[in-house]
């Protein structure tokens, strides 16, 4: 029998065991309904039983069924800003496409760091993980993805293999993904979850992490994780000496790059647009909230979109940079699997799941330190695979407070190690916006994402632990043994 038969099967099977058998103490009937909603959607998603964007309907069906939220609330999730953003991006980069301008950056950009695929590969994710940082993770995607699906086509082109098309979009493809997260962690901006762990920790124990000491951690364990997930993507999940690089090597990109001539005033127009777009996104906090304190990465990614349809492709054309028949090509199947996340993500909150499965927890207080570390690092790491980072840290980090007091152990260890953990999901598209945008590239498929993510997931969880508990009390003069009055 086929796994998207037994999935078919098993997601709803599994969903009426737990929702009728299943009554945990101190979880309300609604988070147990949801617990039995999300087991049903985590094995279609993973058996692709129905296309998984069918699956990400079910909220909407469920939701209001069971009594975990009512459909205004379920369906206000698929028009999050952040699913709005998505399709802005979607759009400008399908604009790149449509007009060429993408494989004369792609051409560019292997001429610039050489033919060697492993160095594309590195070049790709220091980028990626450098925008990261100052920018949110899902617009440095997004910024990467049209440049990266061009690389892919020119290298299969280059080489007249097109088997190995499909292997080089999966490499590229989540090589974007992991740096875009891993460059999140790196400063307090990076992520919505730094942020938040901040502000806990102001709110709570009026101490100030400063941008610098935030960087002090953060920093260290962006650049180790992403020196190992380079060498696990290049040398173990698909090693480069199977696929080889660019043959013809500088001379055929040269003459590839004279055969597209002088660029032309549509790929001027939409590179303006897509320059305007990343500095703003780049620029934001620091020059345009200032003055239009309202603006966001969605409301500039709309902005770009709506150049993009105004504006001709040259003086005197009536065709624009971007029409609608070409904007009906984007994923809409993945706005809609967010879309589904996101709802999951809600329901979680509303339905205080997310709170149980927290306080879980505390039945692990009386561990050994490093061994309770290390399960709150794997537990959050796992957790955001189907739940909002963003939710799940807002959720644990006041618990995990209280955890620390009753375990006599400083606060911060156990915090700061969940902030990290809660950047460290790589194995599922909903797990974190770059896992989204690259999906939407058609490259990849969710057990492939499963079967490569896995490892990054432990590479992570063992990485972050050993940070916390050995350079976190260097860097930031703390004893994760005792806890401090403050």
């Amino acid at each position: 029998m086929q796994i998207s038969r037994v999935g078919l099967i098993s997601g709803p099977v599994t969903f009426l065991l737990l929702y009728f058998f299943f009554k945990p103490e101190g979880l309300s009937a609604e988070g147990a309904a949801l617990l039995a909603v999300t087991s049903w959607i985590a094995i279609w998603w993973i058996t692709e039983a129905i296309p998984i964007a069918g699956t990400a309907l079910l909220p909407l069906i469920l939701f209001p069924l069971l009594g975990i939220l009512e459909i205004k609330s379920t369906s206000t999730s698929y028009a999050d800003p952040m699913v709005l953003l998505y399709m802005g991006g979607f759009m400008i980069a399908l604009a790149i496409e449509k007009i060429g301008l993408h494989k004369r950056i792609a051409l560019h950009i292997i001429a610039l760091v050489g033919t060697d695929l492993s160095r594309i590969v590195l070049g790709f994710m220091l980028a990626t993980a450098f925008l990261s940082m100052w920018i949110s993770n899902t617009a440095s995607s997004l910024m990467m993805l049209p440049i990266a699906i061009a690389v892919v086509q020119q290298l299969a082109q280059s080489n007249g293999d097109q088997t190995n098309e499909n292997t080089l979009g999966r490499l590229l493809m989540l090589s974007i993904a992991y740096s875009a997260s891993i460059g999140g962690m790196g400063t307090i901006i990076g992520t919505p979850t730094n942020i938040i762990l901040v502000g806990v920790i102001k709110n709570t124990y009026g101490v100030e992490i400063s941008f610098a000491k935030w960087m002090s951690i953060g920093l260290p364990i962006s650049i180790l994780l992403i020196g190992i997930c380079w060498f696990y993507l290049v040398k173990l999940a698909f090693p480069v000496h199977s696929i080889g690089g660019m043959t013809g090597g500088e001379n055929e990109i040269k003459e590839q790059l004279k055969a597209l001539g002088k660029m032309s005033a549509g790929e001027a127009r939409v590179l303006a647009v897509f320059v305007f777009v990343s500095f703003s996104w780049i620029t934001r906090s620091l020059l345009i909230q200032p003055y239009v304190p309202a603006i966001n990465d969605t409301i500039i990614a709309l902005i770009g979109v709506l150049v993009l349809f105004i504006i001709p492709q040259y003086r005197g054309s009536k065709k624009k940079l971007l029409d609608w028949e070409a904007a009906e090509e984007i994923p809409w199947g993945i706005l809609i699997l967010f879309g589904g996340g996101l709802a999951l993500a809600a329901g979680f909150q509303h339905t205080g799941l997310a709170s149980w499965v927290g306080e879980q927890f505390t039945l692990l207080q009386n561990v050994p330190f490093w061994i309770f570390l290390l399960l709150i690092i794997a537990a959050v790491n796992f957790l955001t695979e189907i739940t909002s980072n963003v939710a799940t840290a807002s959720m644990l980090l006041p618990i995990l407070s209280a955890v620390a007091l009753a375990m006599g152990v400083h606060p911060f260890g156990l915090m700061v190690g969940a902030t990290l953990a809660a950047s460290c999901a790589f194995m599922l598209p909903v797990a974190t916006p770059p896992n989204a945008v690259v999906f939407g590239s058609g490259y990849l498929t969710i057990p492939a994402m499963m079967r490569t993510g896995i490892a990054m997931n432990l590479l992570s969880i063992l990485l972050v632990t050993l940070i916390v508990f050995f350079l976190l009390p260097l860097v930031w003069g703390i004893n994760l043994l005792e806890h401090s009055a403050f």
